[in-house]
């Protein structure tokens, strides 16, 4: 079973942008959105993705995840069947010293919103923040995908 450790934190400058090695566009949906068990489908670029995810720890750091590759006609049908609420971002990629940070921009319902994630190998992991991170709000539910698909930013 694999274990997902990652930190999220709110972006205070677009300064990611110039910065990146990576930008691509991911559209998703859930399946489930109940939190012992999201069931979420992607596309991102040009690939299709099913990704299940455990309840998170005590400190939100860290949860089950299992993902698989599946066609994009296949991600589209599901989509079609998903929860109401489309998660819809552009997603850059920033190397920070060993690690590298997805940021994501979000759009539609929740424009306006940037979150950066970053993976570890333990939850007390150190890692170097870039300049433009700001607020750690790794553990609070407003900034789950999936809750964000529910209460859009745009209506905070």
């Amino acid at each position: 079973m694999a274990q997902e450790i990652e930190r999220k934190f709110l972006v205070q400058s677009r300064d990611y942008i110039d910065e990146a090695s990576k930008k691509i566009r991911i559209t998703q949906g859930y399946l489930s959105s109940v939190p012992e068990r999201t069931v979420r489908v992607r596309i991102k670029g040009s690939k299709g993705f099913i990704t299940v995810k455990g309840i998170g720890s005590e400190s939100g750091a860290s949860r089950f995840e299992w993902e698989m590759e599946i066609p994009v006609k296949d991600v589209e049908d599901l989509l079609r069947i998903c929860e109401a609420g489309v998660i819809d971002k552009v997603r850059y990629e920033v190397a920070s010293g060993a690690h590298t940070f997805e940021v994501d921009e979000f759009h539609g319902e929740n424009e306006g919103l940037v979150v950066a994630e970053v993976e570890l190998d333990s939850e007390s992991q150190d890692f170097v923040k870039p300049s433009w991170l700001g607020n750690e709000v790794t553990g609070d539910p407003r900034y789950y995908n999936s809750m964000l698909m529910k209460v859009p930013y745009t209506k905070w």
